[in-house]
């Protein structure tokens, strides 16, 4: 297992990746590909990558099944600039923002930068304790660190144990272990590792 989040002064920015459908590629795993290949153009270093899983859609019946990863990343850009050059790439590839949970060529979320809270900790806890139904319909119009949803989702928990179990929410205290055990075992049962 990497021990990277234990380097002194090393501040790891966590991003998720996610796409089903192929676009300007011919897969979804070449999208995948293709972000990772875009990272150090712009100025984001790949510290550590996750192996790549098949995931079933969310919500269910929204689309085909994603590939999903995570890498841990290292910048001296602001969270705004990291989060505009993540946008950049996905457009880039293809990205069409119609429709909140969409089928997408390319997903690229900004899931958390150390233990930093943005914009503040009681906007963050409005956004993560919105209901279901609002969150299929509200979206924040400023950047929220972490990642609201980060602590429900196996498809972002799930990549992110192979690269950063030991990263901590500095919200919650919880590790991505920890939250990893939480979920439910029939759904980290339909996660799948995609052989390469």
């Amino acid at each position: 297992m990497l021990n990277i989040l234990n380097e002194a002064e090393f501040n790891p920015i966590l991003i998720a990746m996610g796409s089903n459908l192929a676009g300007h590629s011919d897969s979804p795993v070449a999208q995948l590909d293709y972000a990772i290949r875009e990272m150090p153009i712009n100025s984001i270093r790949i510290v550590a990558k996750s192996r790549y899983f098949r995931t079933p859609c969310f919500p269910a019946g929204a689309g085909p099944d994603f590939v999903n990863s995570a890498i841990v990343c290292a910048c001296d850009l602001g969270p705004q600039a990291i989060l505009d050059i993540l946008h950049s790439i996905e457009e880039a590839a293809g990205r069409q923002r119609k429709a909140r949970w969409q089928a997408r060529v390319l997903d690229l979320d900004l899931l958390a930068i150390g233990n930093s809270v943005l914009p503040d900790l009681p906007t963050y806890r409005h956004w993560a304790d919105l209901s279901l139904a609002r969150q299929m319909h509200d979206a924040p119009p400023e950047l929220i660190l972490p990642h609201p949803r980060l602590q429900e989702r196996a498809f972002v928990l799930h990549p992110l144990m192979d690269i950063a179990p030991d990263w901590v929410h500095p919200v919650t205290g919880q590790s991505v272990r920890s939250m990893h055990a939480a979920l439910d075992p029939q759904e980290l049962a339909q996660i799948t590792p995609i052989s390469r």
